[in-house]
């Protein structure tokens, strides 16, 4: 029967296109952003963001995929080319880019069902058995396999991938309302007063921006939105409103069955939840578990050196403590401790970084003493520089986050990587 079941979802999965909505501009990660879509921006030491809702589709057996990007998107496109280029189309397997290019309106996406109507020609050609829609911005490990049975098991038209919430939290997103068969009466958008789920009166059923449709009905309520004066065209504003009182809408809860709790989910949308969803990988037992070899996140890397640490004198130390180093580091006489450093990074002497995120390429003089800051790519910070000890001054050049993480790009250095005349 377990091989029945196995069979019955690799189906499912084989047949299956998924689209990721790689777009976003990502405003609230400031100037995270300035350079990159949101989908592009480095996260945990080797990876981008994209990385993970695109493993999450090869582990899960689906190999058909449909990148959709928009916003400031040349990294996110290399990168894709460089890291995701494996497929073989031969056997029917891809990872495709649909860019913003006004196939069909003359004017950019104007929201996430548009950006699919758009490519309507596209996605019909593949001839999916079923449409996977994903936000390619959020970082989870998720085996899409039952949730499409879910789907199939339900003979719904449209299935909604949910994260138990408590209330409180649940205001920030849009809420599933949903009987005890687990079909969804009630969709809210950022509600004041989060309605509860049966048996469960201190949490509620957000969306993660996960769906699954069967094709034909896709098509039709994209083509009837797209025909809707005053829609912003979008799944959570539009589409899925309008769809509760007529057809079979299910939300399929994300949950952690081995251990019985909510599984893994971060929306790393500003520079706070960025910061501490890094600084949660180098915990003794993370939530989120990089070194799990059964289910291995793919991404793009360069053939880099293994990190190094050199000088042991008393008051020249190149050590690491309770941090994660990447590939290409080189700590020269110098101390981390409690901090994430991505591909390339050098410390120098005397200095010490801490509670702090540092992405690629970045360089580090002497004698710099760097506290709980997030340092942009390439990155150049001269010998004796302070950051993060006196917040007032570190406002007055740098971007100060609600929570106290300082934020440098190189342009706040006076460095320009991006030369616009």
């Amino acid at each position: 029967m377990e091989a029945q079941s196995s069979r019955y979802v690799s189906r499912l999965t084989r047949n299956a296109v998924a689209l990721i909505l790689a777009g976003g501009r990502g405003t609230r990660l400031k100037q995270l952003t300035q350079w990159r879509s949101k989908p592009a921006v480095p996260f945990g030491g080797k990876f981008r963001i994209i990385d993970f809702p695109l493993s999450n589709c090869i582990n899960s057996g689906i190999r058909r995929i449909s990148v959709v990007t928009q916003y400031k998107s040349h990294s996110l496109i290399r990168h894709i080319q460089q890291g995701w280029g494996f497929l073989r189309a031969e056997f029917g397997e891809f990872v495709e880019l649909l860019p913003a290019q006004q196939r069909i309106e003359t004017s950019w996406y104007a929201g996430t069902a548009d950006a699919i109507y758009q490519n309507l020609d596209i996605i019909r050609r593949h001839k999916p058995g079923h449409i996977l829609i994903l936000a390619g911005d959020h970082i989870y490990k998720m085996d899409y396999g039952p949730m499409l049975a879910y789907h199939e098991e339900n003979q719904a038209d449209m299935t909604v991938g949910c994260i138990e919430v408590g209330l409180e939290e649940a205001k920030a997103f849009g809420v599933m309302s949903v009987d005890t068969d687990g079909r969804v009466v009630r969709f809210t958008e950022k509600p004041e007063h989060p309605e509860p789920m049966p048996g469960k009166p201190d949490t509620a059923l957000a969306s993660m921006g996960i769906y699954v449709f069967n094709p034909g009905f896709l098509y039709e309520q994209l083509i009837k939105d797209a025909d809707t004066l005053g829609s912003t065209r979008d799944f959570g504003k539009d589409i899925i409103p309008g769809l509760i009182s007529d057809y079979r809408v299910f939300a399929y809860p994300f949950r952690d069955e081995k251990n019985n709790r909510q599984a893994y989910w971060r929306d790393v949308g500003t520079v706070d939840s960025f910061w501490a969803a890094n600084l949660e990988l180098i915990g003794v037992t993370p939530e989120l578990n990089l070194y799990d070899t059964e289910w291995p996140i793919w991404t793009y890397q360069a053939q880099l050196p293994p990190a190094k640490f050199i000088f042991d004198d008393d008051d020249r130390r190149g050590m690491a403590v309770d941090s994660m180093v990447s590939g290409g580091c080189i700590i020269s006489g110098g101390c981390v401790r409690h901090s994430l450093l991505f591909s390339n990074v050098v410390v120098r002497s005397y200095s010490t970084v801490e509670d702090s995120v540092v992405l690629p390429d970045v360089k580090i003089g002497r004698h710099c003493r760097l506290k709980k800051v997030i340092l942009d790519k390439g990155c150049e910070v001269p010998d004796g520089m302070v950051i993060g000890e006196d917040l007032a001054r570190d406002a007055e050049r740098f971007h100060v986050s609600p929570g106290g993480v300082v934020l440098v790009t190189p342009e706040m250095l006076g460095q320009e990587r991006h030369h616009v005349r």
